[in-house]
């Protein structure tokens, strides 16, 4: 299997006969389809004291999931920068590649659930302790794609809309490089489409393949510049806006994504009459914890 993890490891809300707080392992997959349920897939969690957080126990961990799910994950990704050393350690010595990413909304969608509904049950359990940790992602300067990769001027963009019932059958279309989540994680309002951007490029094929190999996480627009934003802090300038009714488009593209709870897509085409994708990715803008 070729499918891709999420974890987290992190103190939670519980503290022990010592006054100690509990940590807690999570890992999940990421899930792919659409139409899928939110809590589907590899589930596992393990708790642990403050006195044994290192990359031995989670090592451990993450083969005990091995275990459990019969097969290796690809790739784990994580969200919390300040583990970054023991994620990568532990990983490393399971011989799985590590990846922090914005990218993680399986398992920031099951920490939000396990907060409200899981550790307020849990013996010790500490409501001033009861929120999730913040991760505070610096601001970083948009930078030019490669040039390898710059359009010309015969490529053009337009910003599309889709319905829910259209997205739900993603993996049925042709895509040559894609990934998408499901769509119950965000729960958007049905009756509303979905925006999103279609770059047509004679160059779509190797600008997708390029792309796929970045943790996509949303499109941002600020100062009239719209900006893909990957990996765990990386921000990569898509358009210049440089007249007012560019912009104003732009303008009504954010505000749709506000609507539609953070939800939007990105797709690569290499003409507007292409009846197939080089790539199409589902994304969340910002998912807040």
């Amino acid at each position: 299997m070729s499918k891709i993890w999420e974890l987290d490891f992190y103190s939670r809300p519980i503290v022990d006969e010592n006054n100690k707080k509990t940590w807690e392992v999570l890992i999940c997959e990421s899930l792919e389809d659409p139409k899928q349920s939110s809590d589907s897939g590899l589930r596992y969690a393990k708790f642990t004291t403050n006195d044994n957080v290192n990359s031995i126990f989670l090592k451990e961990a993450i083969e005990q999931a091995i275990e459990q799910a019969q097969y290796s994950p690809k790739k784990i990704r994580f969200f919390r920068r300040q583990m970054n050393n023991m994620i990568i350690k532990a990983c490393q010595d399971t011989g799985i590649p590590a990846s922090s990413s914005r990218r993680t909304y399986t398992i920031k969608h099951w920490l939000a659930e396990r907060t409200v509904n899981f550790y307020p049950l849990q013996s010790g359990f500490d409501q001033k302790l009861n929120q999730i940790a913040s991760v505070q992602y610096p601001q970083v300067k948009s930078i030019a794609l490669p040039d390898a990769l710059r359009g010309d001027k015969k490529d053009k963009w337009s910003f599309v809309s889709l319905d829910l019932a259209s997205l739900q059958e993603m993996n049925q279309w042709e895509i040559g490089f894609k990934e998408a989540f499901p769509l119950s994680l965000v729960n958007p309002d049905p009756s509303i489409t979905i925006p999103g951007l279609v770059i047509y490029s004679s160059r779509s094929l190797p600008l997708a393949a390029w792309l796929s190999g970045l943790e996509l996480a949303y499109l941002k627009l600020e100062n009239k510049q719209l900006s893909l934003e990957t990996g765990d802090n990386d921000s990569w300038i898509l358009l210049n806006f440089a007249d007012q009714a560019t912009f104003s488009q732009a303008s009504a593209f954010q505000q749709a994504i506000t609507k539609a709870k953070g939800l939007h897509f990105m797709a690569i085409q290499s003409d507007p009459n292409s009846e197939s994708f080089s790539g199409f990715w589902l994304l969340w803008q910002d998912m807040n914890l």
